[in-house]
């Protein structure tokens, strides 16, 4: 192969059955932490929910996923994703059996907030992706990876309504339906396992010196890493505050305050550790060799919380604004419309990653921060009198700027240290849920016209910092397990 062609239906290559073995776990994944969000009406019924219970449920949703996602980082440059991908997948299963099952609010608040955990599934699959292909094509490769995955959520809106509804009826029709989703996760779990390999024969899995936190590489770098790690502690006090009695009241104030407690007590934990791991470097620095710029980490985590973060939330309360804006419009054709957003994953997410490989990292993501500006901007202005058509094709042209720019992101991460991907993967990841949290917290207090401008407005702050980005060049230098130094091409 040359270039950044890809023959995505030659299963003869292992690294192309490796790809699709890996996005259909994530795309799995997907289906399952957003189960929920085109059944709405039903789940509500089924509760007496409040609109304010059911907005703190779309928060509980992404809030575990911040901190999920920087752990399962970790572990996934430690263990290996094919043991962490397997055992998430089987874990998902029981969480969403378990939250089919629930029987009151807080027990259906509590399992929701516990499947934040499923979405720290995508930072496994671009540590495994990375490592199967090469620079000038690891763009598109994580594009596919991440694009067809995030589809599952469209594919969660399109099918589990009518599945509810037809299929399986009643008033547990909805039960029914999110369990479905959570024997598939489970089975696949077992399946992932016997079928996927970390790396291709013959290659070194490089691993990280240390865990705890992320190694950096200079004295400034590490300030600046501690000063990136505060933004996720600031989201999730503000997400407690939310279910506070001052809130929706879903926490008691003993509740709220033993959280605050616990936040602290992790927020003192994770710094402990990071400068555990990096205190041999502030004594005696390290080989240039070894050098990285951390900066390369922080502008990647701006840009996925403005598109991602984005994402997350859009979708989430999508099929409800469509149900809500149109007249006459059914629970499922409302899924089906608001999955529209998420349907441009398909090919907007690999054209991303493509553009990236092609024509430039930093330029390739600037476009698109740019485009989902506009997007925004545009989707503010819906309203009831639109045609339906119309209203949709201003979705899809948003959507298609906001994945396309996920996949530009996830083109660099590969590039910046391979032996600490799953790491850097996990942060930007866990800047999108900060993103998605924090766009949610912003929806429950303003209107959907004003919430599309927000976004629009933060987009062009990020473009911004973009334009700090480096482009990725020559090579990287890694040292294996048993101290040989190798190179890694980065174009």
């Amino acid at each position: 192969m040359s270039g950044s062609k890809l023959n995505l239906l030659d299963f003869s290559q292992s690294n192309i059955r490796t790809l699709h073995l890996t996005w259909f776990a994530f795309f799995l994944t997907f289906v399952v932490w957003f189960s929920h969000a085109p059944l709405k009406p039903l789940i509500m019924e089924t509760f007496n929910m409040t609109v304010a219970q059911w907005k703190a449920l779309l928060i509980l949703n992404v809030a575990l996923t911040i901190p999920a996602r920087i752990v399962i980082g970790i572990l996934v440059d430690k263990f290996g994703p094919r043991n962490i991908y397997s055992a998430l997948l089987l874990i998902s299963g029981v969480l969403c059996l378990a939250f089919a099952s629930a029987q009151t609010f807080e027990q259906l608040a509590f399992l929701r907030f516990m499947m934040g955990f499923v979405g720290a599934g995508f930072v496994i699959g671009i540590r495994m992706v990375g490592e199967w292909f090469p620079a000038r094509q690891v763009g598109l490769a994580e594009g596919v990876y991440g694009g067809w995955g995030n589809f599952g959520s469209a594919a969660a809106a399109f099918t589990l309504p009518t599945i509810a509804i037809v299929v399986f009826g009643g008033e547990n029709g909805w039960r029914f339906a999110i369990a479905s989703t959570g024997v598939i996760a489970f089975v696949y779990g077992l399946f992932f396992y016997w079928k996927a390999r970390n790396t291709p024969k013959g290659s070194t899995y490089f691993k990280p010196k240390k865990s705890g936190g992320l190694e950096v590489t200079s004295k400034r770098d590490f300030y600046f890493y501690l000063a990136m790690n505060i933004p996720m502690y600031v989201i999730l006090a503000v997400l407690a505050w939310k279910l506070s009695p001052a809130g929706v009241g879903l926490l008691s104030a003993t509740a709220t305050n033993v959280l605050y407690a616990v936040l602290i007590a992790l927020f003192a934990f994770q710094f402990s550790q990071i400068y555990k791991v990096n205190k041999e470097m502030l004594q005696h620095g390290v080989d240039d060799h070894q050098k990285y710029k951390f900066k390369q980490v922080a502008v990647l985590d701006w840009a996925y919380f403005v598109t991602f973060g984005s994402e997350l939330a859009v979708v989430s309360m999508l099929p409800a604004f469509f149900l809500e804006t149109f007249s006459g419009m059914t629970l499922a054709k409302a899924g089906m419309l608001g999955a529209a957003f998420a349907f441009m994953n398909l090919v907007a997410r690999p054209g991303g990653g493509y553009i990236s490989d092609k024509f430039g990292r930093r330029l390739s993501l600037s476009i698109f921060i740019a485009g989902l500006s506009v997007g925004y901007f545009v989707m503010s202005q819906v309203n009831g009198s639109w045609p339906i058509a119309l209203a949709v094709m201003a979705v899809m042209f948003c959507s298609f700027f906001v994945q396309a720019g996920e996949g530009a992101v996830f083109a660099i991460v590969p590039l910046v240290k391979r032996r600490m991907t799953g790491q850097i993967a996990g942060m930007a990841g866990a800047y999108g849920n900060v993103g998605a949290v924090t766009f949610l917290t912003i929806f429950s207090f303003v209107d959907a016209s004003t919430f599309f401008m927000i976004i629009g407005a933060c987009a062009l702050l990020v473009l911004g910092i973009v334009q700090f980005l480096e482009e990725p060049e020559g090579h990287m230098t890694e040292v294996a397990e048993d101290g040989t130094i190798q190179q890694i091409e980065l174009t």
